[in-house]
This record gives C-alpha cells, structure tokens and sequence, in this order.
C-alpha cells in the first residue's frame, strides 16, 4: 500500500491509501477520489517525504503494529479526531428524512409539526425556495453523513 497526501481544490489536506502509483491515477481519472469534507472530485496528490524503508530483518521479538483508530475516531481534513466523532454522533441524533426535508422543513418552520431536528436532500432548487421562505438550515458536509471512511 501506498499513501499519498492529498489536496482538493478547496484547501482541504487529507491522506489516501492506494495499491500503487497507477491505481490512484487510475481511480483519479475515473472520479473514484473524492475529498471527505467537500465531496469535490477535484484532488491532487502533495508533495511529501519520500521516506526509504529497508527490508526487515529477522528479530527474537516480533513487534505488533499500533491499533489503527476506528472510523468514527480518526481525524478528518486536520480537525480533531474527538471533534468529528462528537459531530458525526449529532448527526446520527437527527431523523434522516431524506428527500421530504424540504417538506419536512417547511412544516416545522410553519409550526405545522413539532420542532425536532432532520437532516435529508434538497435539489438546488428546493433550496433556492427555502432560503427565499426565510427557512434556515445549514448543508452538511459528506464527511459528517457517511458510515465508512
């Protein structure tokens, strides 16, 4: 495996792990690389240290590998590990309403439902016709909604 430190468009740095040089450019060219705070397609590879590892050689006590972090604790585009999983357990604390949330938004914001708190889909122009109706809502970054990283 090969990791390579990565960059979108949009600033955010974050680290991929390919089988080789080729695959990353292969799933690169095929839209497959996408970065995990903004979802942009859009990535580079940046430079970094090229670090020269010598085969191992054969030792009395064989070391064990650190524990790799579970998904919900690694750090995501520099943030803070214990940041992302508090933020992604709000998230699960919402009620996925999926493509009603402009509905579904529109009725709690006319009082028509009680207030809770959903998350869901809305097309461009869903959202165009909910900021003119003065309903406010925040986009939630793909990271923060996605199970597996």
């Amino acid at each position: 495996m090969i990791i390579f430190d990565l960059t979108c468009a949009h600033g955010h740095s974050f680290e991929g792990w390919f089988a080789s040089g080729a695959e990353f450019t292969r799933q690169k060219d095929a839209d497959l690389v996408h970065c995990p705070v903004c979802d942009t397609a859009d990535v580079q590879r940046r430079p970094s240290a090229q670090v020269r590892v010598r085969k191992a050689t054969p030792s009395a006590e064989p070391r064990s590998a650190p524990a790799a972090p579970a998904p919900a604790q690694q750090a995501v585009a520099g943030l803070p590990a214990e940041l992302v999983a508090r933020l992604r357990e709000v998230v699960r604390n919402t009620e996925d309403v999926g493509e009603r949330f402009p509905e579904e938004a529109r009725k709690i914001h006319y009082e028509e439902t009680p207030a809770r708190a959903i998350r869901g889909q809305a097309s461009a122009e869903e959202v165009e016709a909910l900021n003119e109706e003065g309903i406010e809502f925040s986009a939630l970054p793909p990271f923060l909604t996605r199970e597996s990283h």
